[in-house]
């Protein structure tokens, strides 16, 4: 009697065997290995450390390394970041991987040391835009113009005092929002005063401080090539984060 449980019992699992998906299989699974040694079973399942790992994971994190693997794959092969520049003109660029802002250092003459700090897209504004025409009357779309914001330091020696402009960076030009003196050792106010906007002021004013700015290298052609540093930093930005998504996701 025993022996007839035991060679029924065989054959249902051998019966089930035959039954199982394909898929279960693909994944390197190895099926119980039967042994009639002293009449006893024996059953071993062995893995490889990849499917082990695919069967522990749940449903939903499987999902979420699946779209987040497609998602990098995308990214890495459809228009893949480059190496960031070094240098633009008289400019070195220091970038700071995992942050949002890039340090650039340029020297004017002997004395001069200048720094720009600059941050990622940090804005954008829409834009009417016109026809093919060129038709004023005819405004049929509004057009992306992202930000880039700068703050450019301008010192001649740890004993004076810094000249600071903020600016604002376009795809195609460059603006200077505000001008003030940045007093060395002096406690930062809670609330300083940092000029005028630099609009109000007169108009001779206004294109003498753009040609200071324009004669140390700080100029459209520099707006436009931060904007293309900064697409690119956006890119490698976005792959590095999600690979530490996933790198979260699979531990």
């Amino acid at each position: 009697m025993p022996q007839m449980i035991m060679a029924r019992f065989i054959g249902a699992v051998r019966r089930a065997i035959h039954l199982l998906p394909s898929k279960t299989l693909s994944y390197g699974l190895l099926l119980p290995s039967f042994q009639s040694h002293n009449a006893t079973l024996k059953f071993r399942f062995q893995t490889r450390p990849y499917s082990s790992y695919e069967i522990l994971k749940s449903p939903f994190d499987s999902n979420v390394l699946r779209i987040l693997r497609n998602e990098i794959e995308y990214l890495s092969e459809d228009g893949p970041p480059t190496e960031p520049a070094k240098k633009f003109n008289s400019f070195t660029v220091e970038d700071h991987p995992g942050q949002q802002w890039v340090t650039m250092r340029s020297k004017f003459g002997e004395k001069e040391d200048i720094k720009i700090d600059v941050t990622m897209f940090d804005g954008c504004i829409f834009v009417p835009k016109l026809d093919d025409e060129c038709n004023e009357n005819a405004l049929t779309r509004e057009e992306l113009r992202p930000h880039i914001s700068l703050l450019v330091d301008i010192s001649k020696g740890k004993d004076f005092d810094m000249l600071e402009f903020v600016c604002s960076a376009w795809p195609d030009c460059l603006e200077i929002q505000k001008v003030f003196i940045y007093r060395r050792g002096q406690l930062l106010l809670p609330r300083p005063w940092l000029g005028p906007s630099f609009k109000s002021l007169d108009d001779n004013l206004q294109n003498a401080l753009r040609e200071f700015l324009e004669a140390r290298g700080v100029t459209d052609e520099l707006s436009v090539f931060l904007h293309e540093y900064m697409m690119n930093k956006d890119r490698t930005e976005l792959i590095q984060w999600l690979r530490n998504v996933r790198s979260f996701v699979e531990k």
